[in-house]
């Protein structure tokens, strides 16, 4: 994952989030180096269940559907509560970085999984609280790793799909070796 170039949307609704990923399938892209993150996964009122089947996770509720596409077309999930946030379902490969946040006991001073997961990916601190912000709002992230090239591609797809906000982090270095609880 080194030398790779990060790109991040945000997006207000499931809807706006399922239809830059469902482009950005038809189009060829490998979702392994695709995430999405959102507390969409409630009914109106609370979670109805979750279960594993296999190696995906399944979960009844409001965002059912939407997050069931998505565990069978990305790769690893994650459900998790983040202080302020609250639950997060974190699908695709910044799952397995949060778990490995998680594990690794990298998380303390009021960093969350998540903000060390998205420093450790390569994220620039200052750009990590705009996304927590987003996901707090009750948004979603759509986070891509690659070559410039096809982080290029990937950025006209979803900004054909107009999101609340869309970064390229150029050149991100992992930081997997960094304390994140000093780094951020």
């Amino acid at each position: 994952m080194t030398g790779n170039d990060v790109l991040i949307a945000t997006f207000n609704d499931h809807t706006e989030a399922d239809a830059a990923v469902r482009k950005l399938i038809e189009n060829g892209f490998d979702m392994k180096h695709f995430s999405v993150v959102g507390k969409g996964y409630h009914t109106e009122e609370k979670v109805v269940g979750f279960y594993n089947i296999g190696d995906r996770m399944k979960i009844w509720g409001k965002y059912g559907a939407f997050w069931g596409a998505l565990w069978g077309a990305l790769f690893g999930s994650v459900f998790l509560t983040l202080p302020i946030i609250g639950p997060v379902v974190v699908v695709g490969y910044l799952a397995s970085i949060v778990v490995s946040a998680v594990e690794g006991a990298v998380v303390v001073g009021g960093v969350s999984a998540l903000s060390a997961a998205l420093f450790n990916a390569g994220v620039p601190k200052d750009h990590v609280i705009h996304y927590e912000t987003a996901l707090q709002a009750n948004g979603f992230i759509v986070m891509a790793n690659g070559p410039a090239e096809e982080m290029a591609r990937a950025r006209a797809i979803l900004q054909a799909h107009k999101p609340a906000r869309l970064d390229l982090h150029e050149g991100a270095t992992p930081a997997n070796e960094v304390p994140v609880a000093s780094a951020l």
